[in-house]
């Protein structure tokens, strides 16, 4: 992208414009084109400075951040990041917006001078570079949400085979779509979806009405069993081990790897380790390298490996970093991950 990035922010909040609007612009790549209290002085801005990616409230008045997302990826379509309150329902709503379209969220930040302020700006203005190349379609919102139909693969002795799924940008979206393809009788799942603390319960519970699997978000000592996902804890690594035929999880707070807690490198080598051939490795959309060299560790210690290919990815960042390491046996679209993973359980 030739120039800075121009971002508009929109927030009903004049403290948090103004947060965010003072912290981005300390960026040099960065420029705050404008901001909007609302929806709609936000649309009228849209139009007339043409921003190239949107900073979006989820709670807003007069219209809220879910109808307006709608009608702009409909009708205009361009990369937005929401900003989201750490609570319940901004969490759920979080993930309604990435279903109907928002690249990436963060949490929004309090109104302090931390260093956790900081953070969040610095964050907010990778996931900017980020989020800004990635191409959006226009999406229109499908209006219920169904449990797919079960597949027809009949799987076999899965009790001691472990699936591992390592995802980021885009994952949320990516992950739903290839666990309600799963059949009640697939083997142990084990996740890390880059995402804060309260967003996985939220994340996993939504799962678990769609999934004919079960998905929770896992506690530590947890059993990893057929027909059950776990989804690593915001905020917490989780690995797997295993005591004679059980397999189980831990969960911990060892310092970040790769930038990341949880990280899909920490559950990658911990599967090469105590699962290693009886193990499928899968590592989907997302920035960064996390879990690529985990990848090749469960690779060579005799798993099976899959990495999300560029075109079905929203960011090729982490599956571009293991196929570059000759970690990847299977190279797939997201839609054809599912019957991947099948086939190599049969």
């Amino acid at each position: 992208m030739n120039g800075k990035i121009k971002v508009l922010i929109v927030d009903d909040s004049a403290v948090v414009r103004k947060i965010l609007s003072t912290g981005l612009s300390k960026h040099p790549d960065i420029e705050v084109v404008g901001t909007a209290p609302d929806p709609f002085v936000a649309r009228d801005k849209i139009v007339t400075l043409k921003p190239d990616i949107v900073t979006l409230d989820v709670e807003m008045p007069r219209m809220d951040g879910i109808s307006f997302l709608q009608r702009l990826m409909a009708y205009y379509p361009l990369p937005v990041i929401m900003v989201s309150s750490l609570t319940q329902s901004g969490c759920e709503t979080t993930l309604k917006a990435l279903e109907v379209g928002a690249v990436d969220f963060v949490a929004k930040p309090t109104l302090d001078v931390s260093n956790s302020l900081n953070d969040v700006i610095d964050e907010l203005a990778e996931k900017i570079r980020t989020s800004v190349r990635v191409k959006i379609k226009k999406k229109v919102l499908k209006t219920t949400d169904t449990k797919r139909p079960q597949t027809s693969h009949a799987l076999i002795k899965t009790t001691h085979k472990i699936v591992a799924i390592g995802a980021s940008t885009g994952g949320t979206e990516a992950l739903k779509e290839v666990l309600t393809q799963m059949p009640p009788n697939a083997p142990g799942i084990v996740i890390v979806q880059h995402m804060p603390a309260l967003f996985t319960k939220a994340f996993a519970d939504r799962l678990n009405t769609l999934c004919a699997i079960r998905v929770s978000e896992a506690k530590d000592g947890e059993s990893v069993v057929p027909g059950m996902a776990l989804i690593a804890p915001g905020g917490y690594h989780m690995a797997l081990n295993r005591s004679g035929a059980r397999y189980y999880v831990t969960i911990n707070q060892d310092p970040p790897v790769r930038r990341h807690r949880p990280s899909v490198e920490v559950l990658f080598e911990s599967v090469a380790k105590y699962a290693g051939v009886n193990a499928i490795g899968v590592i989907m959309t997302g920035m960064g390298d996390d879990g690529a060299c985990g990848l090749l560790k469960m690779k060579e210690a005799g798993a099976n490996t899959i990495a999300q290919d560029e075109e079905s990815c929203v960011v090729f960042g982490m599956p571009k970093e293991a196929i570059k390491l000759g970690a990847a046996e299977k190279i797939v679209s997201l839609e054809k991950i599912p019957s991947a993973i099948l086939s190599f359980l049969n």
